[in-house]
């Protein structure tokens, strides 16, 4: 590791955290493995939670390909490698959605999931709500109505 990474891992350690800067937030969470594992958790909260039936209906049976594609963009969109493209294409969020019936409630619904699988991963209270107030955008960008 260079001396200046590791003086700036040190005054995030120090300091409050920051996020959004380079890897960080990738790196903040534990890596690409971890995401993987938030993945995992995030799609076991859609089969199981209530407020998620009409957002897992939405989604084939076999989640294998979605979890794939949301694990590779978030990997990507936490400031890791940008795999997305040269796998799957180019990404636009509201273009892949745009077939679906989002609203309020399903937006809701999916940030439900995803609050679950961060507290069911052990995630710091400040880290978690980071994530949730980054990925609300991203949710809003979904909805048709």
């Amino acid at each position: 590791m260079s001396a200046s990474r590791s003086a700036r891992r040190r005054r995030m350690s120090d300091t409050a955290r920051i996020y959004g800067v380079g890897d960080s937030t990738l790196q903040a969470l534990g890596g690409e493995a971890a995401v993987a594992a938030l993945v995992g958790r995030f799609y076991a909260a859609m089969q199981r939670l209530p407020e998620a039936q009409r957002i897992r209906a939405m989604h084939p049976a076999d989640l294998g390909e979605a979890r794939d594609k949301l694990t590779t963009f978030l990997i990507g969109w936490m400031g890791g490698p940008k795999r997305y493209r040269e796998r799957f294409g180019p990404i636009s969020i509201p273009g892949a959605h745009r077939h679906l019936d989002i609203g309020p409630e399903e937006r809701d619904a999916w940030l439900l999931c995803m609050a679950t699988a961060l507290d069911e991963q052990g995630v710091d209270a400040e880290l978690k709500a980071y994530l949730l107030a980054q990925l609300r955008h991203p949710a809003e960008m979904c909805r048709r109505r």
